[in-house]
């Protein structure tokens, strides 16, 4: 793989387009995500700083620029796997949570901008993983087009199906939620105050600290995770994904994103839902409960409070990601996009080779989608 440019170094493109390879995670990124769509704009430089703080990696960042702006930004980083690195393959970094995607401006011409950024890519990677990500992504629909202008192959794989509460549509069959159903929760919530007194609060912004984070990583290890599990996958703890949520919390547009709803009984955190805002569209992360007051529901109770909130708030849907679709549709959530990860082979003989092993990829996902 070639040496990176240097931030001065640009390779013109067109009449409209220039691409910049530049060390590490690019400032840039930050004005292409304050363009990009309502749900993109957490894509910010701090966002894949905080991926490199927690799980390693040195990056590069391909920037493209339209009319004198940056448009298209595109961080990445080797792959784990160090024969996959050694071949010249990178990913784009992120967070566990399963949306790894980059930031457009959808004003510009976005498949001029992605083939722009391809051609450029030619001389950085001999393949580029974008994903998991969501069908109809605005970045992922772009590249797949500047693949197709450009002599890129394009080949997926099925990861997972999302699930969407479409809360406007629900409305507009009647109130929602239903009364009968707070009804039922207040009868809940009056026997799980039983356990001692309830403090029902919500954390955002300015009020994350270090303490908010012990909070939530206090009801994981005591959550069907640390019991059923190795603890790998919790968010919140030290030897889970503390580090990177901790990390992108520095960035004040992104802490102002980050919400969580929180339960305290007797003054010691009992449960949690932790979401990302984006407009009107919510992304619920993560959500875990003491199992010591399971038999009264908290976790449900807890996220009914939430949603509550998130209609004055302004939410409109919800997007629950992957992940079981029990609890998710007893509240009213629906199959949503299909999830998958993305290679991007440059042209030669490495698309053609990728365009034939294309079917050994795809079986490779999980077959059950």
């Amino acid at each position: 793989m070639n040496q990176p440019m240097r931030p001065a170094d640009f390779q013109p493109i067109g009449p409209t387009h220039d691409v910049r390879v530049e060390p590490g995670v690019s400032a840039a990124l930050d004005a292409v995500a304050a363009a990009a769509p309502h749900s993109h704009r957490f894509l910010r430089r701090a966002w894949f700083q905080a991926a490199l703080d927690a799980y390693g990696g040195t990056a590069l960042t391909l920037v493209v620029g339209e009319a004198g702006r940056p448009v298209l930004a595109m961080p990445l980083v080797p792959v784990g796997n160090p024969m996959a690195a050694r071949a010249g393959m990178m990913q784009v970094p992120g967070c566990y949570w399963p949306f790894r995607s980059v930031p457009v401006d959808t004003a510009c011409d976005v498949a001029g901008a992605a083939s722009a950024l391809l051609n450029a890519a030619r001389a950085e990677a001999r393949a580029i993983r974008l994903g998991p990500v969501y069908d109809g992504d605005p970045a992922l629909e772009a590249l797949r087009q500047g693949a197709a202008a450009s002599g890129w192959a394009a080949i997926s794989r099925p990861v997972a199906t999302s699930f969407v509460l479409d809360i406007a549509a629900r409305q507009t069959e009647g109130a929602w939620p239903r009364t009968s159903t707070l009804k039922k929760n207040r009868f809940h919530e009056k026997h799980l105050g039983a356990h001692g007194a309830l403090e029902w609060s919500f954390v955002s912004g300015g009020d994350w600290t270090a303490a908010r984070f012990d909070a939530l990583a206090e009801v994981e290890r005591a959550s069907w995770i640390a019991s059923r599990t190795d603890g790998s996958d919790a968010k919140f703890t030290e030897d889970g994904h503390g580090a990177f949520w901790r990390a992108a919390a520095a960035d004040p547009v992104i802490a102002g994103m980050m919400w969580a709803a929180m339960l305290h009984i007797d003054g010691k955190p009992m449960a949690f839902s932790f979401d990302l805002n984006a407009g009107a569209l919510k992304y619920a992360i993560a959500n875990s409960y003491d199992p010591a007051v399971a038999k009264h529901s908290p976790g449900k109770l807890l996220y009914y409070r939430n949603l509550v909130r998130a209609i004055e708030d302004g939410i409109t849907l919800v997007d629950w990601g992957a992940g079981d679709s029990g609890y998710k549709g007893v509240i009213g959530a629906e199959a949503g996009p299909a999830i998958r990860d993305w290679l991007f082979v440059r042209p030669g003989v490495s698309a053609a080779a990728a365009r034939a092993l294309a079917g050994l990829w795809r079986r490779s996902g999980n077959r059950d989608q």
